[in-house]
């Protein structure tokens, strides 16, 4: 074995290591295969071949569709029809076709759309790379548009690189983020969400939807044209200029990008582009993935791989966005998609189950990514733990730098609904939330926008349930309401602190957003009143929002102030199933949590050494709690028998209210036999 492989470092991999090795050959073997001795990046240029382009005196368009025997341009300059002046060209064997048209030929912001002929029929679509997609108001049909904006998008920040520290993501989607009951636009974001985030102090926004999808309620995971970004919330212009904004203000972009599956939508997306089901997608059995009703790519077609290769730097380069979070990995990777499956044993991983073209292409995606944009972010939204996923390519990993910890959520949910809290395991949970492969980092979380769909419930709504609607005012008190406040900052705390790489907040959960995300459908009467963010609720100092927001920037503070997520190591110092307390230090911070519903603990001993002081307390009044805790007090640890005595036990001895969490810092003691 190589001495830098990621699998020496678990040494129940090694009855695989052959597949392991046999794998990364076959990605290295593609990459040889797809560029010589050239580079990814440079293969992945699709996006300035195809799709339509304006030189200084015509225009040039070009798509690929090797199963067609005639194609027309048609639109709002020609009256939809199919003239022989706007009749492209097969330019070669492998599908190609061309045309050339003057300047004058079309003008920016005409519709058109393809109609693609082959050996049993014709349909109307857009073409494959189409930058720009509209739907109209009146027909709801999808056209591309011509985007040739007379005023070019001039960046203010040229080279914007993700400082290399922990992630702090702000998961956000465009449309659902007005505070009015109507869809979102780019520019309001940039105006009066952008701010919020920079005041909560994150430093990585995660979009959604960006992709243009004909569904507006698939929150953007049906698209249909991969290169265009959803003109629904606003002009290219307008994205690029919310993203220079979020870079001024020192907080990186990534983006959902959405590789793992596609719309089955024929007249707006790629499922029977030139006739043949086959082009993008697998035939038979393979085509449709059930459970998401969409059209799963044969990633072991060249051309596939070259399509979403550029799909990748495309959006790093004409929006500087500076990485994705890659969206239904499991999916991508497993024959079955990872349905209804556990993965409780190392043999899953390897025994037969697993798409090698998928995991080919996962492994060029990354390599590519990184070499075109060295700095930018790579995460994917994976939950088999799939060895090696998130590990360097250099060390026989496919690439990824962040995984999504997604049992944690899952875990929270259960616990939740499931457990009385007095019944709460503490050593299974700081299992499950510190649990993790060891070649890998992964991003925390307790609730992203998957539970707050309709069907489920946000963490805050299970455990306030009708109560939200009558006890948020900061006046009115009942068991219930305190318990749900207390450990809403509790459950944020213990996994934001043991995280491995980042952590994940999706926009509003921060604060407690009211109710569930229901975007606007005939079940509904096509409301929006469910499909936005209520943004005074947490400006308003009367209500427990203000509280549980007001948390969330202090909780957030402490790596902006420390980089405390940095040290990626923790510390297990005690947990007490009895007494439901818990401790660990990472690095010089000791974080003590008494999840006890009702005992609070006086001189409870943690078996700590050093001087400390208390930076964030749950129970502070500010923060919707009872101020039962000496905040300017130092803590300073002791021996519990005789100095005499050698070695005896040091502790430090807290108070501990029941339901409320510590975090101290560890100071400097100048003289140790003051311990």
């Amino acid at each position: 074995m190589k001495s830098g492989s990621f699998y020496n470092s678990d040494p129940w991999l090694k009855p695989f290591t052959g597949v392991i090795n046999s794998r990364i050959n076959k990605c290295i073997s593609k990459e040889k295969q797809l560029t010589g001795d050239g580079l990814l990046s440079d293969f992945a240029l699709g996006h300035y071949h195809y799709g339509l382009h304006r030189y200084k005196d015509h225009w040039i368009f070009r798509d690929w569709a090797p199963n067609a025997t005639q194609i027309f341009i048609t639109g709002t300059f020609n009256g939809w029809k199919e003239i022989q002046e706007y009749s492209m060209k097969r330019i070669n064997d492998y599908g190609d076709w061309e045309i050339r048209l003057p300047l004058e030929a079309m003008n920016h912001e005409d519709l058109y759309k393809l109609s693609v002929h082959w050996q049993a029929g014709k349909g109307e679509r857009i073409p494959s790379y189409a930058s720009r997609v509209i739907q109209d108001d009146v027909t709801k049909i999808f056209c591309a548009q011509v985007w040739d904006s007379p005023v070019r998008y001039k960046w203010k920040t040229k080279d914007h690189r993700p400082g290399k520290t922990a992630l702090m993501i702000y998961e956000a989607h465009i449309g659902m983020a007005s505070q009015m009951e109507k869809v979102g636009t780019y520019a309001e974001f940039a105006e009066n969400v952008l701010p919020l985030i920079t005041e909560a102090g994150y430093n990585t926004i995660q979009l959604m939807a960006i992709q243009e999808h004909p569904f507006y309620g698939s929150f953007g995971y049906h698209v249909s044209n991969f290169f265009a970004a959803s003109s629904r919330f606003g002009t290219p212009e307008e994205l690029k200029e919310l993203i220079d904004k979020a870079h001024e203000a020192g907080i990186s972009v990534i983006m959902d990008l959405v590789h793992s599956h596609s719309v089955t939508n024929v007249s707006e997306g790629l499922a029977l582009f030139d006739g043949n089901p086959g082009q993008y997608f697998h035939t038979g059995d393979r085509r449709l993935h059930r459970a998401w009703d969409s059209l799963c790519f044969d990633y072991g077609k060249d051309s596939v791989i070259h399509f979403l290769l550029s799909n990748c730097r495309y959006w790093l380069e004409e929006y500087k966005f500076d990485g994705f979070r890659f969206d239904g990995v499991t999916s991508m990777i497993y024959y079955d998609h990872g349905l209804e499956k556990n993965f409780t044993s190392y043999a899953e991983y390897y025994d037969g189950n697993q798409d090698e073209d998928a995991l080919i292409y996962l492994y060029l995606a990354n390599k590519m990514i990184h070499q075109y944009k060295p700095s930018a972010i790579t995460v994917a939204e994976e939950m088999s733990g799939m060895p090696g996923l998130a590990a360097d390519t250099g060390k026989k990993g496919y690439g990824f730098d962040f995984r999504l910890s997604m049992g944690v959520p899952d875990f929270w949910i259960k616990l939740v609904k499931e457990t009385p809290d007095e019944n709460w395991d503490m050593g299974k949970l700081m299992y499950e939330l510190t649990t993790h492969r060891p070649e890998e980092k992964i991003i925390s979380y307790c609730e992203s926008h998957d539970q707050a769909l309709v069907g489920d419930k946000t963490l805050i709504f299970r455990m306030l349930d009708a109560e939200m609607y009558s006890g948020m005012n900061k006046e009115y008190h009942s068991f219930n309401m305190d318990r749900g406040i207390a450990l809403h900052k509790m459950i944020r705390l213990i996994t934001f602190s043991t995280s491995a790489g980042g952590y994940l907040n999706f926009m509003g959960n921060e604060f407690g957003h009211p109710e569930w995300i229901d975007f606007p459908r005939e079940g509904n009467n096509w409301s929006y009143k469910y499909a936005r963010r209520q943004w005074t609720l947490a400006k308003n100092k009367d209500l427990k929002y203000y509280f549980l927001s007001l948390f969330d920037k202090m909780m957030v503070k402490l790596h902006h102030d420390f980089r405390m997520l940095d040290d990626l190591y923790i510390t297990r110092i005690y947990d007490n199933n009895y007494d439901k307390v818990i401790a660990y230090m990472r690095g010089d911070f000791l974080f003590v949590f008494n999840f006890h519903p009702t005992n609070s603990f006086t001189d409870y001993g943690i078996p700590v050494m050093g001087k400390f002081r208390i930076v964030l307390d749950t129970d502070d009044t500010v923060l919707g709690g009872y101020n039962r805790i000496d905040k300017n007090a130092v803590y300073l640890s002791v021996r519990k028998a005789e100095r005499s005595i050698i070695n005896a036990p040091v502790y430090l001895y807290l108070y501990l209210p029941s339901r409320t969490a510590l975090v101290f810092r560890k100071e400097a003691v100048k003289n140790a036999t003051d311990i």
